[in-house]
């Protein structure tokens, strides 16, 4: 059997299970539509949420940062390892103990990201002109300095919409996709 012919069989099983579950994507999708609209309704609860769990991300990563660095013997790397865990614990444990400071920071990181990401997008896309698709990553770019300046620009109360309102997002997105494979799944 080819590599070729490996993946054509592959995408044959992938299809004849999309074909077969076709309303099961379709409800996840809708389903998932749906959750994104309440989240995206309810943008200081939702903001918290995140913030809630990126605090308890924060606490675990840590913890297995120190079990990591306790069970690695004559690594010259543990000191580093222990104080990476410590950091990663305390600053979980201060998020829940401040969550408006923690989603306060938490938003001033994202704006940061989004304009260092928009900036980095603009300069790869003058390094791409003239090829095909340079527009498209220029067009990104624009996007996302533009959401980041628009969060700086309404801070400090963008801190109460922001990770909800894009969490939501990104909900409601991925709830596309699964109603775009269930309806193909059905249409095959």
């Amino acid at each position: 059997m080819t590599a070729s012919s490996a993946g054509s069989e592959e995408h044959i099983k992938v299809s004849s299970q999309v074909q077969q579950g076709w309303g099961k994507f379709l409800l996840l999708g809708i389903l998932m539509i749906i959750g994104g609209m309440f989240v995206v309704a309810m943008p200081l609860a939702s903001t918290f949420a995140v913030t809630f769990v990126i605090a308890s991300c924060l606490i675990a990563v840590g913890v297995v940062q120190l079990w990591h660095a306790f069970s690695v013997k004559g690594w010259k790397g543990v000191v580093w390892q222990v104080l990476l865990g410590l950091i990663a614990i305390v600053g979980g444990a201060l998020i829940f103990y401040h969550p408006v400071i923690g989603t306060v920071a938490l938003t001033l990181v994202v704006a940061s990201i989004f304009v260092a990401q928009g900036v980095s997008q603009l300069m790869l896309s003058f390094a791409l002109r003239p090829r095909d698709g340079w527009g498209w990553v220029l067009f990104a770019g624009l996007v996302s300095l533009g959401a980041g300046i628009c969060i700086f620009y309404g801070f400090p109360l963008s801190a109460d919409w922001v990770l909800g309102t894009l969490a939501g997002i990104s909900i409601i997105i991925n709830g596309w996709s699964y109603l775009a494979i269930g309806i193909a799944g059905k249409a095959s």
